[in-house]
């Protein structure tokens, strides 16, 4: 297993690629549970995700409470992967976003389907919550124990959530394979908004299909290809989170013979 930087490093730019492929913008976050203590998982301070650094990635337990007082402003919503890592022992990375491609859906409470094999990464018809059902009028933000408890168990064994009037949580069994679910139903969500808006039938995939399709993501390597190719575009912008470098040995400074010493000086 990759060393614990690698992995923070890994979840940096996982923010990053979430933004440059248009799931998050200036709001919305990737988290990671922590490899060696399920009981806790990484997030980063509050920040845009295009900007998420390795060295301000903060430690919580399960309830998102920091480990260590980070003195840094924190991310109001963190308790929407605390609670989901509570409820999902299974899960590994969470993504919460509210990207355009599923406002429209979400807007009408449409159910996504794939309509594309990749788009079988959400599953069919995965469920809806509203905030409003249980809470009732709230400023939206999910930010109680009890309403990320309650957006967790509306999740239940789906691989995504979809939240009225707000947006969309997606799990992975790792970081990796949560952006990659992220990035493919946002496309899928794409395509369907336009199939509706073009009119007729739209064939999607059936229940089978959907499995079959679902289950290549951990037996081939479309992840992995997925992940170098996002993360190379990052590199041609010149956007790779910089990772902790060892500080260079300073230079022992050249002793000065004396016979050299004194020519100097008449100079």
């Amino acid at each position: 297993m990759p060393k614990l930087a690698e992995l923070l490093t890994e979840l940096a730019l996982a923010n990053r690629i979430a933004a440059n492929e248009g799931v998050v913008d200036t709001f919305g976050h990737v988290s990671m549970r922590h490899p060696d203590r399920p009981d806790r998982y990484f997030l980063s301070r509050s920040s845009s995700p295009d900007m998420v650094r390795p060295d301000g990635l903060i430690e919580y337990d399960l309830d998102s409470q920091p480990v260590r007082d980070p003195g840094v402003p924190q991310y109001s919503e963190r308790v929407i992967h605390g609670e989901i890592y509570k409820a999902r022992p299974e899960v590994m990375s969470v993504c919460h976003h509210h990207s355009p491609s599923f406002m429209p859906l979400i807007a009408v409470g449409a159910d996504y389907v794939p309509i594309f094999h990749l788009g079988s990464a959400g599953g069919i018809k995965p469920p809806y919550w509203d905030q409003h059902d249980e809470f009732g009028d709230t400023n939206m933000l999910v930010v109680k124990p009890e309403e990320g408890a309650s957006l967790a168990r509306a999740l239940g064994k789906h691989q995504m959530v979809l939240m009225r009037r707000h947006g969309v949580t997606v799990i992975g069994a790792s970081v990796r394979e949560c952006v990659y679910r992220a990035v493919q139903t946002c496309r899928n969500a794409e395509y369907q908004v336009r199939a509706i808006a073009i009119g007729g039938t739209i064939a999607s995939l059936s229940p089978g299909e959907t499995e079959r399709c679902g289950d290549v993501i951990g037996k081939t390597t479309g992840v992995t290809r997925s992940w170098d190719s996002w993360a190379l575009r990052i590199a041609k912008a010149g956007g790779l989170p910089a990772a902790a470098k060892a500080k260079p040995a300073k230079r022992a400074k050249k002793k000065t013979k004396p016979g050299k010493r004194a020519k100097a000086r008449r100079r």
